[in-house]
C-alpha cells in the first residue's frame, strides 16, 4: 500500500528525514557488506585510513581500494606539496587530486565493486569531495583518534608525514575537529584495533555514515 505524502517523514535537501534517523533504525537490520557501495575514509594523516580502508575493500565480494595519495606521487616533477602556506599549484593540484580520487571510485563502482576511496580531506572540503563522488549509496566516514595516539602512531610508522614547513599533528586534528563539518559517521578509534573500526564501520555505515 502506497503511503500518502503527508505520511511520510519530510526530507531536507540531502535526502534525510526532517525528524533524524530514528526512523532508519526501525528497519530490518542492513550493513555495508549486503550491497554494493562506496565508502569515503578521511581523517588526517597517521589515523589509520591506509590499514582500516584496505581491511574493509577486502571484506566485499568485489572490493576496490582507492587511495587518494597515489594520484598526488604520480606527478614525478613540478609536483607542489600542501605546506602550511601552499602555493597556486600546490592548490590546483589537490583539487586535481580529489576530483581524480572521486572519479576513480565512481568508475569501479560502475563496474560492479564496492569501493573504498581515502584521503586527507578536511575544512569544507569534506563535503565538496561527498558530492562530487556521484554513486550512491555512499557512506562517509572520519576516524578521529585523540591527538597524543597520533602522535604515537606516527612515531611507529616508517614513512613520515609530518614534515618541516608541513602543519603539524595538533594543527591538523584542530581544523578536524573545529573547522570541519560533522556530516558522516565520526569515529575515536583511540582505543580500538583497525579490525573493531572496521566491524563498527560496516555496522554503523549506511545508517550513520549515509551521505
Amino acid at each position: 500500500m502506497r503511503t500518502s505524502p503527508a505520511s511520510r517523514p519530510a526530507r531536507n535537501d540531502a535526502g534525510y528525514a526532517h525528524c533524524g534517523r530514528a526512523w532508519l533504525r526501525n528497519l530490518p537490520s542492513v550493513t555495508l557488506l549486503d550491497q554494493r557501495v562506496v565508502v569515503f575514509i578521511t581523517g588526517i594523516s597517521a589515523a589509520g585510513k591506509s590499514t582500516v580502508s584496505d581491511l574493509l575493500a577486502r571484506r566485499f565480494e568485489r572490493g576496490v581500494h582507492v587511495k587518494g595519495d597515489v594520484f598526488r606521487r604520480m606527478v614525478v616533477s613540478g609536483r607542489e606539496d600542501m605546506t602550511v602556506s601552499p602555493s597556486p599549484a600546490a592548490l590546483r593540484q589537490l583539487s586535481l587530486r580529489y576530483r581524480l580520487g572521486a572519479s576513480t571510485a565512481d568508475a569501479y563502482f560502475q563496474q560492479g565493486f564496492s569501493v573504498v576511496v581515502q584521503d586527507v580531506v578536511l575544512g569544507p572540503d569534506l563535503v565538496s569531495y561527498a558530492k562530487s563522488i556521484r554513486s550512491r549509496p555512499l557512506a562517509v566516514v572520519v576516524l578521529a583518534p585523540r591527538p597524543e595516539v597520533v602522535k604515537q602512531r606516527e612515531a611507529a610508522r616508517d614513512k613520515v608525514a609530518y614534515r618541516d614547513g608541513h602543519h603539524t599533528i595538533d594543527q591538523l586534528c584542530a581544523v578536524l575537529r573545529h573547522e570541519t563539518p560533522r556530516v558522516g559517521l565520526w569515529l575515536d578509534t583511540s582505543k580500538q584495533t583497525p579490525e573493531e573500526t572496521v566491524d563498527e564501520i560496516i555496522e554503523r555505515g549506511l545508517v550513520d555514515g549515509r551521505f
